[in-house]
């Protein structure tokens, strides 16, 4: 049974490229998109999603609360925030909010597909400058198709 994933995210543009790289991988498919916080909310408790590709600044309500909620309500969703800010305190607010890691839209290409292989298999992914502990311009640039794909989107 492939991975099950929804995807959060007011610009469609960006779920359309979030889509075309997750569809290249048979075992994942895209159950649901939502474009607002709320709307997340309720597609996750209605679709019951492996993992949350969240967007952290949509309408309505952001991706860190949306989080909480799901959180709150307990649903067996695992929630990576997709963002294009970065700041030293983000990791501490996406970790407050109850998601299991985050990725930053400039690094995509090198961390999305990492990112969501870790949460569905149990893990986090905090440390996205460094998730092996290598410095970003040491990592192998591993899938430039990945790298293609959101192209369009930025």
């Amino acid at each position: 049974m492939p991975a099950r994933i929804l995807l959060a995210d007011d610009h469609e543009v960006v779920r359309q490229g979030i889509r075309a790289i997750l569809q290249a991988r048979p075992d994942w498919e895209i159950c649901g998109e939502a474009v607002d916080g709320r709307e997340a909310i309720r597609l996750a408790q209605e679709l019951r999603p492996d993992v949350i590709v969240m967007d952290i600044t949509m309408p309505r309500m952001s991706g860190l609360e949306a989080s909480q909620e799901i959180a709150r309500l307990q649903l067996p969703s695992r929630v990576l925030i997709f963002t294009m800010h970065e700041s030293k305190s983000l990791a501490p607010s996406v970790r407050k909010a109850g998601a299991q890691g985050y990725v930053v839209k400039s690094r995509a290409a090198r961390d999305l597909v990492e990112a969501l292989e870790r949460l569905l298999a149990g893990g986090t992914f905090f440390d996205n400058a460094s998730p092996s502990g290598a410095k970003e311009d040491d990592k192998p640039d591993r899938n430039i198709l990945l790298r293609q794909a959101l192209s369009f989107a930025w």
